[in-house]
């Protein structure tokens, strides 16, 4: 936002320990790995990116897309190199002759197979990223996982149990995966030949290893063998883009996140204004009681109509950004908050009767280095091991997410999903995302670093950790392993709990009480976080997941 002016932070800021909160222990081996050798926070970043790609197959990934906030020299970056729309996608390639959205099972949906698949970003963005603010060369980043794709790595229990026990025969028939991922046992070396061959060609050519030569030739030929859209135009033409983050200003912070092509930036910032500007309603209100659960529920409303109303890709639409960050609407959406009762759904308008489908399997992790430089990355396959295709010979899955589009514009989805006209299908087109990757600044300097996976539950999963931390003064490691809900205006009046943390006993009868009906959304979050205050950085895993945190000199 131009009406924010940041602080510049001193080169010269330097912290006693370079730290990260990542997604699993070989990423966190790598993180070490790269800042011994000098690299810095950018450096890091990107080499766990490509760690994950190889050890956290089911979001970690080359083969999808993500956004990446950056702090680095005293100024805020943002990276989109989310997924693209093929060039020979269309608007109702998934409805069929009787005009109903293809279910999962048909061949062609959107959910498994390769005309799931969108234009893959994730090299792109990791080059770009690294070329422009990295200190290593460019082969030292990817070296740690091609070790792991050659060499191989010991299974952790979660990723065989996912592949094998709730994702195998999601995809049994469908597509190639069992055949790389069917068979995994936690505790056995898993090694990935040529998920190694594709890395050493990323290694040795940079993103032209990926997006031209052999790879881009055996991604192409196989979609082309298997019904798919993506050709090796799609993939040579395929850009990631620098865009301007949303800057804000918040409870003494200065805020950096994500803007359009993400709605979670815009969002979060909404969430935290419309919480301050109802602060008189929480005084004595304890976190997570019955009415905390319902104001910040009436808050969510709001948010979330705009969102279904206004978001999508910005080279497509044009998001009024500004207007949705002004001062005086946010305080008008905050005014109409109901304190003692219900809003009735329906009066809410602006978005009325349309959400986005999108997936919860996303992965995200937090660095900041000694110098005060600082990574706040999410990155998808969109569901948990993308679209199930692994493209001949490559080792590596590729995404699903053509399903982030809205397939049929006014008509529900498998899902109940309704979608709006903002999202809808076109070549090139990047599909909306919730993806809120977050750094927090204070008098110039980095004070926290933020993210989680979750899809719509990304940006209000991130708020609630906030509010827990300044708001409620609670540490930063109890307030992310504290209970999280969600309220996304449809269905109506309806609260989601986590699996984690369910809402029951005297809680979920006061809530029914007030008129709420409880659900399970059947999934955790998993933020990954650091906190600095003063000059020693605190980073925190989420409980949820099996994330690693490591201070590092």
């Amino acid at each position: 936002m131009g009406s924010h002016q940041l602080v510049m932070a001193s080169p010269h800021t330097e912290l006693t320990h370079s730290a990260i909160a990542v997604p699993d222990r070989f990423a966190a081996d790598t993180a070490n790995a790269i800042f011994a050798k000098g690299g810095n926070a950018v450096d890091a970043a990107v080499a766990v990116a490509f760690s994950l790609a190889v050890t956290y197959p089911e979001a970690g990934n080359i083969g999808g897309g993500g956004f990446m906030t950056l702090y680095y020299k005293g100024k805020p970056y943002f990276l989109d190199y989310r997924e693209r729309a093929p060039l020979k996608a269309t608007r109702d390639m998934f409805v069929d002759e009787h005009g109903k959205v293809l279910p999962p099972d048909n061949p062609r949906s959107s959910v498994v197979g390769h005309r799931a698949v969108g234009v893959p970003g994730t090299v792109a963005g990791m080059w770009e990223a690294q070329r422009r603010f990295g200190r290593l060369k460019w082969q030292a980043v990817v070296e740690p996982a091609i070790g792991y794709a050659e060499a191989g790595f010991r299974v952790e229990e979660r990723l065989a149990t996912l592949a094998v026990n709730e994702n195998k025969a999601h995809f049994e028939g469908k597509t190639d995966f069992s055949q790389y991922f069917g068979n995994l046992k936690s505790g056995e070396l898993f090694k990935q030949p040529e998920l190694a061959a594709v890395l050493k060609r990323i290694a040795k050519h940079g993103a032209a290893g990926f997006y031209t030569g052999r790879t881009a030739q055996l991604i192409a030929e196989d979609m082309a063998e298997h019904d798919g859209l993506i050709s090796e135009a799609d993939l040579k033409e395929y850009k990631a883009v620098w865009r301007k983050p949303i800057v804000a200003t918040w409870n003494g912070f200065q805020v950096i996140t994500a803007p359009p092509p993400s709605s979670g930036g815009i969002a979060l910032v909404q969430l935290l204004k419309m919480k301050e500007a109802r602060q008189a309603d929480f005084q004595g209100v304890a976190v997570n009681s019955p009415q905390y659960i319902h104001l910040i529920a009436e808050i969510e409303k709001r948010v979330f109509a705009d969102r279904a109303q206004y978001m999508g890709d910005p080279d497509y639409l044009k998001v009024p950004v500004q207007q949705l960050l002004d001062e005086k609407y946010i305080a008008g959406r905050a005014a109409e908050v109901n304190p003692s009762g219900l809003s009735d759904t329906a009066s809410i308008k602006a978005g009325l009767n349309v959400t986005f489908p999108e997936k919860p399997e996303t992965t995200h992790y937090s660095v900041i280095d000694k110098w005060g430089n600082a990574v706040s990355n999410t990155y998808s396959l969109n569901g948990f091991f993308g679209s199930g295709v692994v493209a001949s010979k490559t080792g590596f899955l590729l995404n699903d997410v053509m399903d982030d589009f809205s397939a049929l514009a006014g008509v529900p989805n498998q899902l109940g999903v309704v979608g709006n006209d903002s999202n809808s299908i076109a070549p090139d087109k990047r599909p909306l995302s919730s993806m809120s990757p977050s750094i927090f600044l204070k008098d110039g300097k980095v004070a926290l670093v933020i993210g989680t996976p979750g899809g719509s539950r990304i940006f209000t999963s991130i708020f609630q950790v906030l509010s827990n931390l300044y708001d409620y003064k609670i540490p930063l490691k109890d307030s992310v392993g504290m209970m999280r809900f969600q309220h996304q205006l449809l269905p109506a009046n309806t609260i989601f709990w986590e699996p984690y943390s369910p809402i029951t006993g005297q809680l979920a009868k006061d809530l029914e009480a007030k008129g709420y009906n409880l659900v399970n959304q059947g999934f955790n979050g998993d933020i990954q976080a650091i906190r600095v205050d003063g000059r020693t950085p605190e980073p925190v895993a989420d409980p949820r997941g099996r994330g690693v945190t490591m201070l590092i000199k």
